[in-house]
């Protein structure tokens, strides 16, 4: 079992920048990918970021060259760097871990709040 619990998020202005963590905890060693999945109002939930523990990344096409997601394996803790935000960028972040050892494998943190102003 692991639990997320993410960080940061808030209010900023479109070109600004925010950084969200998320630290995990329980059998974190047993975790493979990390990362960021997002839903803006009125949409699905789609992919962010996301990180293996050998560090090979993959970003949605709208957030690359502007996001960077980063991790401490040992730690357990998965950041997301975002800079030069759109308000089309606003949505709930929700931190994601895969576990593929794990009963379920894959786990969700409740959820952030991203809000940028034009």
């Amino acid at each position: 079992q692991v639990q997320l619990v993410e960080s940061g998020g808030g209010l900023a202005n479109e070109g600004g920048s925010l950084t969200l963590s998320c630290a995990a905890s329980g059998n974190i060693l047993g975790i493979l990918t990390m990362g960021w999945y997002r839903q803006p109002p009125g949409k699905q939930r789609t992919l962010a970021a996301t990180i293996t523990s050998l560090g090979h990344t993959n970003y949605a096409r709208s957030v690359k060259d502007r996001f960077t997601v980063s991790r401490d394996n040992v730690k357990g803790i998965v950041s997301l760097q975002m800079n030069n935000l759109k308000p089309e960028d606003t949505a709930v972040y929700y931190c994601y871990a895969y576990s593929p050892r794990s009963d379920p494998r894959d786990y969700w943190g409740q959820g952030i709040q991203v809000t940028v102003s034009s």
